[in-house]
């Protein structure tokens, strides 16, 4: 009963493996009883000490399981999330975990937990342990060696969340063959999400994996290159440095390219968007007491540049074209409620209003913005966050199938219509199985790296077809905001005080949830999330006399 732990011994504190040896010496475990089984309930989880370190045990359809106690992404104590069949989503973020193996089954983040050994002896519960994963609290899965006899060759264009977790995938389900990896930025794949919300991050802790790691597990990261087109007959990738890299599969996940706005002067110096690291530099470079700020676009990474710029400068601005922020996915009430949390921070907002132009301080940056009804602010930074295109250009005549809007068709397996060649995260216009199966291009973080999972496992000819549950996050002045699901809605189900930003709100269409967003309310969406992903649907019938009834089910 229970799992035994990796071959691969441990991990640094920023997720990087170390590989050591292989060695079982008992001196490397610790072994002892934590519990008796009648201490858990049957679906209950509780953590337990062995060795000063903690280790939850599970109790699911009578069996036991032990693993590591935080989710591998922040470190989210998993005692308090969502309990699935057979697994458990963390209540902060919706990575899951299989209590069978630990190994991680939905995202953000690439480690696995460790499990540990149980046996049940005269109705107590021993647990073995290795020493150091009891420290790290996480696992690399193990990943084969490149036999270079292989000659086949699977290319991934996109140095993303989506690129990097099928790059992993593919070496820990067995392809021992060449792997490139195309990353436009030069630097490793990392964890973009800092770039709106924290901006002055440091990039090598930010990156998820080493030189090393790469290196070791034989996967070639091209830095710093762009693929400029894709000749699907011939089989080959054209990058911007000139050379051609041959691929028999190929996964494409370049992800979404920030626009601004067609207005004059949108090309001046210190305006920005937040896209990728380097954005976030030159910004942070920019922001002084003496600064005036001005964002234009409530969107989330609008919303998120406001709350890291106000304390920092001497005034803030947003604008925006809606009545209050988030009303189109959230609704009135709850933007009116966010306002006022950013309005109480020092944050001013120009609302059902746009820019007209942006003027030029003479020397080619930006001094002021007039916007559509004659005001004029001035302005010493003007952050656009006014939505997004994909970089999919060089993919135009090569045969694979596009939307108008530049996002790339597939089909359950993430295989676009040109066979072998697959796409996936930002770009790709694929089945949501909450939502019906209907095609959606959704731009999540932790979808992005499900796509990758799968797109890597059906490149190796597994058949997985997508169960995609959307899974989103935001932080505002330390309230964090969970949101799961998709759809239109027609109507709105609270529970809590959405004024106090201690709430979950139900958004359904006809007489189903199509989606779920919280404050304060945890775990209630990864609840939510996770019954989409068992096919259960949650009905209006089930929030008439309890909104909440059915998590305690």
């Amino acid at each position: 009963m229970g799992c035994g732990s990796s071959k691969i011994k441990d991990v640094d504190e920023r997720g990087k493996a170390i590989h050591a040896g292989t060695d079982d010496d008992d001196d490397d475990f610790v072994e002892d009883v934590l519990c008796k089984v009648d201490d858990l309930k049957e679906n209950e989880m509780k953590t337990f000490a062995l060795d000063e370190q903690k280790v939850l045990v599970v109790k699911q359809n009578g069996k036991i399981s032990a693993l590591g106690t935080k989710c591998t992404h922040y470190g989210a104590p998993l005692v308090s999330g969502a309990l699935g069949e057979g697994r458990v989503r963390c209540q902060w973020h919706g990575a899951c975990f299989a209590f069978a193996t630990g190994d991680i089954e939905d995202f953000p983040g690439l480690d696995s937990l460790p499990c540990y050994k149980v046996t049940i002896e005269d109705g107590n519960v021993r647990v073995r342990a290795r020493r150091t994963e009891l420290e790290t609290n996480k696992r690399v899965k193990p990943m084969v060696r490149r036999d270079p006899n292989n000659e086949q060759s699977y290319v991934v264009v996109g140095g993303g969340p989506s690129g990097a977790t099928c790059v992993e995938t593919l070496r820990q389900e067995g392809f021992d063959g060449e792997i490139t990896l195309v990353c436009r930025e030069n630097y490793l794949p990392y964890d973009r999400v800092k770039v709106s919300k924290t901006m002055d991050f440091d990039i090598t802790k930010a990156e998820f994996r080493d030189d090393k790691f790469y290196a070791d597990n034989g996967i070639t990261v091209l830095k710093g290159v762009s693929a400029t087109a894709v000749d699907t007959a011939d089989k080959f990738v054209a990058l911007d440095n000139g050379d051609r890299v041959k691929y028999d599969k190929l996964f494409v996940a370049t992800g979404c390219k920030p626009w601004k706005l067609d207005v004059p002067g949108s090309d001046l110096r210190n305006v920005v968007v937040l896209r990728d690291y380097e954005d976030s530099q030159y910004t942070i470079k920019q922001l002084a007491e003496d600064k005036e700020v001005v964002v234009v676009g409530a969107s989330f990474i609008g919303m998120e540049a406001a709350n890291y710029c106000v304390d920092k400068v001497k005034k803030v601005t947003v604008i925006l074209r809606d009545t209050v922020p988030f009303r189109s996915m959230w609704g009135e009430r709850i933007g009116a409620a966010v306002e006022r949390v950013f309005r109480d921070k020092g944050v001013h907002f120009v609302n059902r209003n746009g820019i007209e132009r942006v003027n030029d301080d003479g020397n080619g940056a930006v001094s002021e913005v007039v916007l559509r009804d004659g005001q004029v602010l001035k302005a010493d930074l003007l952050v656009m966050g006014v939505g997004s295109t994909y970089y999919t250009d060089f993919l135009r005549g090569s045969g694979i199938g596009m939307q108008s809007d530049g996002s790339v068709e597939t089909d359950e397996y993430l295989e676009t219509n040109v066979y072998g060649v697959y796409a996936g995260g930002d770009i790709a216009y694929a089945p949501v199985w909450s939502h019906g199966n209907a095609k959606v291009a959704i731009g999540h973080y932790p979808l992005a790296q499900y796509h990758g999972r799968v797109a890597a496992l059906n490149m190796l000819g597994r058949k997985v077809p997508l169960r995609a549950v959307p899974y989103f996050w935001t932080m505002l002045f330390g309230k964090g905001f969970r949101y799961a699901g998709h759809g239109k809605y027609d109507d709105i189900v609270y529970a809590g005080d959405v004024d106090k930003l201690k709430f979950v709100a139900f958004f359904l269409e006809k007489d189903e949830v199509v989606g779920a967003v919280s404050c304060g309310m945890d775990p209630v969406v990864s609840q939510f999330a996770e019954r989409l992903s068992q096919d259960r649907k949650l009905l209006r019938q089930h929030l008439e006399a309890d909104p909440l009834a059915w998590t305690k089910s």
